[in-house]
């Protein structure tokens, strides 16, 4: 099975399958192993690739802004931005004073947005951007780890006022398109009614987590992705390396970001191992990657537009971009099915 290209929501663009995310280049990858990433990115034909303005991971002044710039000298030296359909993203509501001039928290009003956007576009070295992301709500929700719902009575910028903003940026031709991230299926319907009864940018993405032990995605957003056009772009397919089996048994790599950062609390909960050893059992079972096996489960639903990998090494990238040949065959499906009714989405 090779690469195939799908629609994103009701544009005209068609990109690949698996995108490219970047998020560690500034950080655990330096500016050379981004570009090798990238060209063989492309050989590959994958003609999609994410960022955001935030990145390199984790967030610090030090390092914000560098994953932009490493493809931005890709692109100078390359000279192929047509080749690729770009995504980026603006932060939500947070404390991250260094993101802007006057040192306010972040915020989707107008003039953040603007002063976002003009700042990556530097970076990028490029004059437009293809899908620009809402990063996170700028309203306060559970977000990163959570089921539950509690009310925080502190709204954030209208809904409404945020697509008017990205209205004006799309207009200037900074844009062409737009999408979200890490929203909700209120969230989500309720942009695209705004964006119905005036005339505003079209949400014509949603990036949102999903693998196969957060799989709550279903619960309400796979339906808006389909039948609105609003297509995952499901981030963090193998949450975020455990689904690699590197961790397994209380492992530790060295290099592993799970070493360098401690900050992957939210696949470490106390039904997640148990999880985890039976999609692992799986694969050995049936003799294939069990990362690959993690991939394609992602890549092959309807609701999925494209699915973003990410990689530190060349051959973990080659791994996971050969997961497109892996033939899923209904036994197997049905044995991950059965594994997730066992312990449905350990880590949401």
């Amino acid at each position: 099975m090779a690469m195939d290209y799908r629609q994103l929501g009701t544009t005209d663009l068609k990109v690949s399958s698996i995108c490219l995310g970047t998020m560690t280049w500034g950080e655990q990858n330096t500016e050379a192993e981004g570009h090798e990433q990238m060209d063989y990115a492309l050989e590959r034909g994958i003609n999609f690739f994410d960022t955001a303005e935030m990145y390199a991971v984790p967030p610090k002044p030090e390092t914000q802004g560098s994953t932009e710039t490493i493809i931005g000298t890709w692109f100078k030296e390359r000279g192929n931005r047509d080749k690729v359909i770009l995504a980026t993203k603006v932060a939500g509501r947070a404390p991250f004073h260094w993101l802007r001039d006057n040192t306010d928290e972040t915020d989707h009003t107008a003039a953040q947005i603007e002063e976002a956007v003009n700042k990556s576009l530097k970076r990028l070295q490029t004059d437009y951007i293809d899908l620009y992301q809402l990063h996170w709500p700028d309203r306060p929700i559970n977000l990163f780890g959570g089921l539950g719902y509690t009310h925080i009575d502190k709204p954030g910028t209208p809904l409404d006022e945020i697509l008017e903003a990205l209205d004006k940026i799309v207009k200037a031709g900074k844009v062409r398109h737009v999408g979200l991230s890490n929203e909700t299926p209120w969230g989500t319907m309720k942009f695209l009614q705004y964006a119905e009864e005036r005339g505003l940018p079209r949400m014509q993405s949603i990036q949102n987590a999903y693998n196969l032990i957060n799989r709550t995605f279903e619960q309400g957003g796979s339906e808006i992705a389909h039948r609105e056009k609003v297509g995952l772009l499901a981030y963090s397919p193998l949450a975020q390396g455990y689904l690699t089996g590197k961790y397994r048994n209380g492992a530790n790599p060295k290099g592993s970001r799970r070493q360098l950062f401690n900050r992957l609390q939210r696949y470490e909960t106390p039904a997640a191992d148990r999880a985890m050893e039976s999609y692992f059992k799986i694969a050995e079972k049936h003799g294939i990657d069990a990362s690959q096996m993690a991939l394609q489960y992602v890549t092959l639903k309807p609701f999925v537009t494209s699915n973003i990998i990410g990689a530190t090494t060349m051959e973990q990238l080659k791994t996971d971009i050969d997961s497109v040949d892996l033939d899923m065959s209904e036994e197997l499906l049905a044995e991950i099915e059965a594994a997730h009714l066992e312990q449905p989405n350990p880590c949401p």
